[in-house]
């Protein structure tokens, strides 16, 4: 199989690495080739603390992906979280050459170039430069400004920055697994490629992703994105909190979340409850769901406040930037029991899980359906796009040479008749215009002489 016909994302959460092999079939659907996975031990609330760990869990991830697809994995499209990541509004403009020409990619490009150029605070990164509305001289709120005429060229901005440290030890780590990094994607942008329908893009929607260490949260409203955070808290700190509540080691707090965990103390009971076996011979231990559930719905509830902030800070409950479409929540922790009813209740918002696989055609087994492979699912689909676009412009070229020489190669005869006609039209006016100047130096001649005949 060629190299350009598959991509690859790569995922690093703080629980677990995924990397997914995939390639778009004929109907525009993604088809899966491989799927591998790796505990992640050198990361930390998003952020990489153990470079050789880190290393180690990519390079396990992607040799179980390169065996389940059989194809090699040399470039990656990879996600990036953590607390360190914030978000600002910016508004640029550039003054074009040519307004005669019409508006390109490349006046684009340019003017995102400008922007990149912005002086962040010491030791940052702009790592995403998102347009959101563009203004044409006086004309505005323009989607989509290609092929337009205009000078002035105005845009506002959606800019993600992140600490340059944390970026380079992401890319250090991928390239020391053999590995080269195609892109660096913000992951609450890439979940959202992949569970959000443009419907709910467009009515105003909040995706809320919740990972192992963080809570990464985008907001979108008319298709465009309009706030972006990551709250650096996720399932890893519930499951801390069983932990030390419950008095128990952490493989078994964990299994007591998925298989018992509830965000709802009300609807469990109090005569309900679960047994952890004992260690070293030490006596089993019971717990009661209702407490487990009371424990869960502290950390949660703590969660979902943080998430109600920043849906305050970008306005959503304000009549115009309403979000109709309400919440999405998806990632690994939006498959605790009872979480959806908690955030219609804390937010005030309807409520969905997102499930990745509306986009995936092959997952007969529903093993991709789980919500903790969006942000997996969703790097491959930009993985995917990155090739469709660098494709796109070399098949434009073809086709326009393709069409050019038949206009200008093979001239027709009715081309020339008329390429003869054009010329012996020239010459006869250039030789009247000639006959005509020579008219009027004679005529001044004899009005020269005659008047010298009258002063004599």
């Amino acid at each position: 199989m060629e190299n350009h016909e598959y991509s690859v994302g790569l995922d690093i959460g703080t629980t677990k690495i995924v990397a997914i092999v995939g390639r778009r079939n004929t109907h525009g659907k993604i088809e899966v080739l491989g799927v591998g996975t790796a505990k992640s031990l050198g990361v930390h609330k998003g952020i990489v603390n153990n470079i050789s760990q880190t290393i180690q869990s990519i390079k396990a991830a992607v040799a179980q992906a390169q065996s389940s697809s059989g194809v090699p994995i040399q470039k990656v499209t990879v996600g990036i979280a953590g607390k360190h990541i914030r978000s600002l509004q910016h508004s640029d403009y550039i003054m074009r050459e040519n307004p005669d020409q019409y508006i390109t990619d490349d006046d684009i490009e340019k003017l995102k170039d400008q922007v990149k150029q912005l002086v962040m605070l010491p030791g940052e990164e702009i790592i995403h430069v998102l347009p959101q509305e563009y203004k044409v001289d006086s004309q505005g709120e323009i989607q989509e400004p290609v092929g337009m005429h205009g000078t002035r060229l105005e845009a506002n901005f959606h800019v993600v920055v992140g600490q340059m440290g944390s970026i380079r030890n992401i890319a250090r780590c991928v390239r020391e697994a053999g590995l080269e990094m195609e892109a660096l994607t913000l992951e609450p942008l890439a979940s959202s490629e992949a569970v959000l329908t443009k419907e709910e893009k467009e009515a105003g929607v909040a995706i809320v992703d919740i990972g192992g260490g963080t809570t990464d949260i985008a907001i979108f409203k008319d298709n465009i994105i309009r706030h972006t955070c990551v709250i650096p808290y996720g399932g890893g700190i519930i499951t801390d909190d069983i932990k030390e509540g419950c008095s128990i080691i952490e493989k078994h707090a964990e299994k007591l979340k998925v298989n018992f965990g509830s965000a709802v103390p009300e609807l469990e009971k109090d005569t309900t409850f679960v047994t952890i076996p004992g260690l070293h011979g030490r006596p089993d231990k019971e717990i009661s769901l209702k407490t487990l559930a009371q424990i869960v719905n502290a950390r949660v509830e703590e969660i979902l406040e943080m998430v109600n902030t920043e849906l305050k800070a970008y306005g959503a409950f304000e009549q115009k930037k309403k979000l109709i479409a309400g919440i999405v929540l998806t990632g690994g922790g939006s498959n605790l029991r009872h979480l959806r009813q908690l955030a219609n209740y804390t937010t005030g918002f309807d409520s969905r899980i997102g499930f990745a696989n509306e986009y995936v055609t092959n997952d007969k087994s529903q093993h991709l359906k789980g919500p903790e492979y969006a942000t997996a699912i969703g790097l491959l689909m930009e993985s995917l796009k990155i090739r469709d676009k660098k494709n796109a412009p070399e098949k434009v070229e073809l086709k326009a040479e393709d069409k050019n020489p038949q206009k200008t190669e093979i001239p027709t005869e009715q081309n020339v008749l008329q390429e003869v006609v054009d010329k012996e039209e020239l010459v006869a006016q250039a030789v009247e215009k000639r006959q005509h100047k020579l008219t009027i130096g004679q005529k001044i001649m004899e009005s020269v002489k005659k008047f010298f005949e009258e002063v004599e």
